[in-house]
């Protein structure tokens, strides 16, 4: 997945606040779209609780803002990110090369995939 097409970006390295997180999130995606990149695997963890974290939360409530303004096409939750996911399938039929995405169908609460 680490292709001009698609980046990954660890939003958690280094223990952000959301706001934070959410202006880094905001310079990325600027950034992504400027270089042309179609997609991002957002890593932003699962939480330390053991029943979802601040930031997971608040990165996908940011995402659907987003998508809402039309800034972003759609977004996966890693929990979701799998073959039988509508929204995967619409990502995997644009850009097949990230089937090799190890997280792909493996429940991974800690991701999310979007697509810009």
């Amino acid at each position: 997945m680490n292709n001009k097409k698609w980046r990954i970006i660890n939003i958690e390295s280094g223990m952000p606040t959301v706001s934070e997180a959410e202006q880094r999130m905001a310079l990325e995606l600027a950034k992504a779209r400027r270089e042309g990149v179609s997609g991002l695997k957002i890593i932003h963890g699962y939480g330390s609780t053991g029943v979802g974290g601040k930031l997971r939360e608040a990165m996908r409530k940011w995402l659907a803002r987003r998508q809402r303004e039309g800034k972003v096409k759609c977004f996966v939750a890693g929990e979701n990110w799998s073959i039988f996911d509508e929204n995967s399938r619409a990502i995997l039929e644009k850009n097949p090369d990230i089937r090799r995405d190890a997280d792909l169908g493996n429940c991974n609460a800690g991701i999310t995939i979007v697509m810009l």
